[in-house]
């Protein structure tokens, strides 16, 4: 009988010693991702790699662009210190699951606010408004939508400008291509008539190549947000970063950026 108490009285323990143990993970663990940043100390942000000027990479290797200011803005308001970011190369075809699965804390891509991307994650307040624009070899009779038909028009996958250009032009044949640069070697490699994007993202390929053009007209507004994910623990996150962002429209440091980068 002794022995059989012996052990119940050993059960109750153990069990307590668990339920401490959880106890203090639980109060360790942070509550919200805003927590997780401040104690990891680092911000970690998806970001692309072949879209100049918001997101590339330079001559010297370097990683340059609007965005990339912004995300170390944003490391240095929240962290102190403009270097604590961590910066994930994304894609438009990629971007949200790269989001939703948790590898990254936001993305800050040239990312267009659209209901559709609104089911899945959650937009801050814009902080550029881009349009929708056709870029074409300078020779070219594409003067416009109306002369798409029957042409080829090379996209980019998972962009706006795919779903769009289908509204706008729908007898175009479409040219879909992971990321920008190779939407852009194919329309040198006459791949394609025309390619669309954001006219930003065009003007950073045109800006060095005297062979192609912009047509003037832009067919769509593209206001740019940073992305967050759908969840109790980004909320704190995402508030924080509106703040930040409503500083830096009011304090015209939104401004200067869009003169550093936009240059053309």
């Amino acid at each position: 009988m002794k022995s059989i108490f012996t052990k119940f009285l050993y059960a109750i323990c153990a069990l307590l010693i668990c339920v401490s143990i959880t106890a203090c993970t639980n109060e360790s663990r942070p509550k919200s991702l805003m927590e997780k940043i401040l104690k990891e100390d680092k911000i970690t942000v998806g970001v692309k790699f072949d879209a100049r000027p918001f997101g590339f990479v330079d001559e010297n290797g370097e990683l340059q662009g609007f965005d990339i200011d912004l995300a170390k803005k944003i490391a240095k308001n929240i962290l102190g210190d403009e270097n604590k970011v961590e910066f994930v190369e994304v894609t438009p075809s990629n971007r949200i699951i790269t989001l939703t699965s948790g590898k990254v804390d936001m993305i800050i891509a040239t990312m267009s606010i659209t209901p559709q991307r609104a089911n899945v994650v959650s937009f801050s307040t814009p902080y550029y408004i881009a349009g929708q624009a056709l870029m074409t070899p300078k020779n070219s009779s594409v003067q416009g939508l109306t002369d798409l038909k029957d042409k080829k028009i090379i996209v980019v996958l998972g962009s706006t400008g795919e779903k769009s250009i289908k509204h706008f032009a729908p007898n175009a044949i479409i040219q879909g291509f992971r990321t920008n640069t190779e939407a852009y070697n194919a329309l040198k490699n006459g791949q394609g008539d025309a390619m669309t994007t954001d006219d930003t993202i065009l003007a950073g390929f045109a800006i060095g190549d005297p062979n192609m053009k912009i047509l003037p007209k832009r067919y769509t507004q593209e206001p740019y947000a940073i992305a967050f994910r759908q969840d109790e623990e980004s909320v704190s996150l995402k508030t924080n970063v509106n703040h930040i962002l409503e500083h830096m429209r009011n304090s015209g440091e939104l401004t200067r950026l869009k003169n550093k980068w936009m240059n053309f």
